[in-house]
């Protein structure tokens, strides 16, 4: 396995309990990229139907079927409100096809839900099966008696005849007959050592975090408008409403989204901008004081679809990376795929959708 993220993780998870010799390598070390830079979400709420829903439907069964000690695995549902006749509209829309999709939603009164939002929020859905999880705790556990190369980059990926047979990094060379390409933001990068090509791109994200606080925000709150910010192939800044509590008593807002690189700089107009999105769904956030901000890159594609399974250009290779900002959410069952592909099982899941040369 290339990359030690959370769906590196995943796929050696499941991968060794079919019992096969895994071993993962990592430029730094466990969920030490995109993994540590998320909210820790698995969501249905935020998909439409069709092959991504289908694979967070599987992942939130996974989830919940994990058996690796505590993982701070919380059950707090997700609401999505609505601000306008519009919007309003929409989500009854959403709801119907999430509903025939086999999503568990109900339209409610937001205000039930949560009594401290504003006024002017009309409508909302609640979304029983969304969880939340602590990322990097849960990496951590996927990868106990594993064995890990940290601090290792991987600098070429030996074929022959079209087969691979070895991954050299700057300190080793592994031996083996299949690799996995899980390095997330680098996917892109690591499927060229094979001689093959990835449209992967970084898309960079911010998160403010509170001071903490009692328990004010019950569930993950987000605006009708994340949807659209999600689906979007706009490289231009994104943000929208997105509020959460964790269980240290700090609440996590959100989301914005812009393609500029791998440029790390704090871009403060978009904390500004996040921060007074909040504070329009939840007035008493104004009184708050922040404690930080972090920021990630998300592995961006083209058609917002992860690039899942065998990579039939060259024998041996297999990719599970691209999964945007829902990586978290769907690295169980990419694991699961991906494992059975490499025991040479039938997948539970039809992977053509993700077939990683799609794009040629």
């Amino acid at each position: 396995m290339i990359g030690a993220g959370i769906v590196g993780a995943a796929c050696a998870y499941y991968a060794a309990r079919t019992g096969l010799s895994v071993a993962v390598v990592d430029r730094a070390g466990p969920a030490a990229g995109t993994s540590s830079g998320g909210e820790g979400n698995i969501l249905l709420s935020d998909k439409e139907p069709g092959p991504e829903l289908e694979l967070a439907l599987l992942s939130n069964r996974l989830w919940r079927e994990l058996d690796i000690g505590p993982i701070e695995l919380e059950p707090k549902g997700g609401l999505m409100v609505a601000t306008t006749e519009a919007a309003s509209s929409n989500l009854d829309m959403l709801i119907a096809r999430q509903r025939a999709a086999g999503v568990l939603v109900d339209r409610v009164d937001p205000a039930e839900y949560e009594p401290r939002l504003s006024p002017e929020v009309t409508g909302g859905a609640f979304y029983p099966q969304d969880l939340q999880v602590q990322p990097m705790l849960a990496t951590a556990r996927l990868l106990r008696g594993l064995t890990v190369y940290s601090g290792q980059t991987v600098t070429g990926i030996e074929t022959a005849h079209g087969r691979v047979v070895a991954v050299r990094t700057t300190a080793t060379r592994i031996p083996t007959g299949a690799v996995v390409n899980a390095a997330g933001v680098w996917g892109g990068e690591v499927a060229g050592l094979a001689g093959t090509t990835l449209p992967i791109a970084p898309r960079r994200g911010f998160v403010l975090v509170t001071e903490p606080l009692p328990v004010l925000v019950r569930h993950k709150v987000y605006a009708a408008d994340y949807l659209a910010n999600v689906a979007s192939d706009d490289a231009g800044l994104q943000t929208s409403a997105v509020v959460e509590g964790t269980r240290a008593g700090t609440l996590l807002i959100g989301a914005s989204r812009e393609r500029v690189g791998f440029d790390r700089t704090f871009a403060l107009p978009v904390l500004r901008r996040l921060a007074a999105q909040a504070v329009a769904l939840f007035p008493f956030l104004a009184t708050v004081r922040l404690l930080r901000a972090y920021r990630g890159f998300r592995p961006y594609s083209p058609d917002h679809l992860p690039m899942i399974g065998r990579d039939p250009r060259v024998a041996g290779l297999l990719h599970a990376c691209g999964h945007e900002g829902a990586g978290i959410g769907l690295a169980p069952a990419t694991g699961h795929l991906i494992a059975q592909e490499l025991a040479g099982k039938p997948p539970e899941l039809d992977l053509s959708p993700f077939r990683p040369e799609r794009f040629e």
